[in-house]
C-alpha cells in the first residue's frame, strides 16, 4: 500500500513526467562533485541553505536496487558529512529523510555527468530540486545546456541555478 501511495504521489507531483530511460548502473558508481544546483524555491539551496549538498560519492549496488550516497552540507559555515543508504522504490524513486522527506530520482547519467532530481516535502511546502554532478570540477557547455533543459522540463527556472562548486571547500 505504501509503495502504491508513493508511486501515485510522485506521479501527481511530477505531472506528465516520464520515468527516465533505463539508467546504466555502471555509469553511476564513483566520485561525483556537485557542480550546479537549482530549485523552484531558491531559499532551500542558497549557500547555507538546508538542501545545498556537496556530493562526493555515489555507489550503485545490485543494479541500483540500493544507492549509497556520501555528501556534505554546511551548517553555520562548517561542513557536516552524511552517508546514506537508499533503497529503490517503484518507479526508480529513492526516499531520503533529510530536511524533510525527499523523493529522489536519477534522471540523467553519462560517463562524466549525473543529474539527480528530487522533491523535498518539509511539511509546509514541496520544493523541486536538481543537482548537476560531474566527475571533475566543471561542466562542458553541452553538459550545462543539457542541465538547463532538464530543469526547464521540470518547471525549475534556469535563473535559479547556482554554481555550487565555487563554494565547495569541504574535504574531498
Amino acid at each position: 500500500m505504501k509503495v502504491v501511495f508513493l508511486t501515485l504521489l510522485f506521479g501527481l507531483l511530477c505531472g506528465a513526467q516520464e520515468t527516465p530511460a533505463e539508467i546504466d548502473p555502471s555509469k553511476v558508481t564513483g566520485e561525483w562533485r556537485t557542480i550546479y544546483v537549482a530549485a523552484d524555491n531558491k531559499e532551500k539551496i542558497v549557500e547555507g541553505g538546508p538542501l545545498r549538498c556537496y556530493n562526493r560519492q555515489i555507489e550503485c549496488k545490485n543494479d541500483c536496487e540500493y544507492l549509497f550516497i556520501s555528501f556534505y552540507v554546511k551548517f553555520d559555515g562548517r561542513c557536516q558529512f552524511f552517508s546514506e543508504e537508499l533503497k529503490r522504490q517503484e518507479g526508480g524513486i529513492y526516499i531520503i529523510e533529510f530536511a524533510g522527506t525527499n523523493y529522489l530520482q536519477i534522471i540523467h547519467v553519462t560517463d562524466n555527468m549525473l543529474v539527480l532530481y528530487f522533491e523535498n516535502h518539509d511539511g509546509q511546502k514541496i520544493t523541486k530540486i536538481t543537482e548537476g554532478c560531474a566527475r571533475g570540477t566543471s561542466f562542458t557547455q553541452e553538459e550545462l545546456q543539457k542541465y538547463q533543459e532538464l530543469n526547464s522540463e521540470r518547471g525549475i527556472p534556469n535563473e535559479n541555478i547556482d554554481n555550487v562548486i565555487e563554494t565547495d571547500n569541504c574535504p574531498p
